[in-house]
């Protein structure tokens, strides 16, 4: 089952939807990830099966294009 979750990479959410710092944190991190996976042509996406079964976060980076100078 793959549940969509919108504000997962929202600034200063948190998993259990306060603002407090109970759980450590200011929810900046998965935000500043897809800010700079997107800078970089690039994209981030999450996956769970759901609640207690763990989290899967993709970060995908276009290849470089490596050119070769002849000696």
């Amino acid at each position: 089952m793959r549940k969509s979750a919108p504000r997962l990479f929202e600034r200063f959410r948190q998993a259990h939807g306060d603002y407090s710092l109970e759980l450590g944190g200011l929810g900046l991190g998965l935000a500043i990830v897809k800010d700079l996976a997107e800078l970089h042509g690039g994209t981030v996406t999450a996956f769970s099966e759901g609640p207690g079964t763990g989290a899967k976060f993709t970060v995908r980076l276009p290849l470089a294009a490596v050119t070769q100078q002849a000696r």
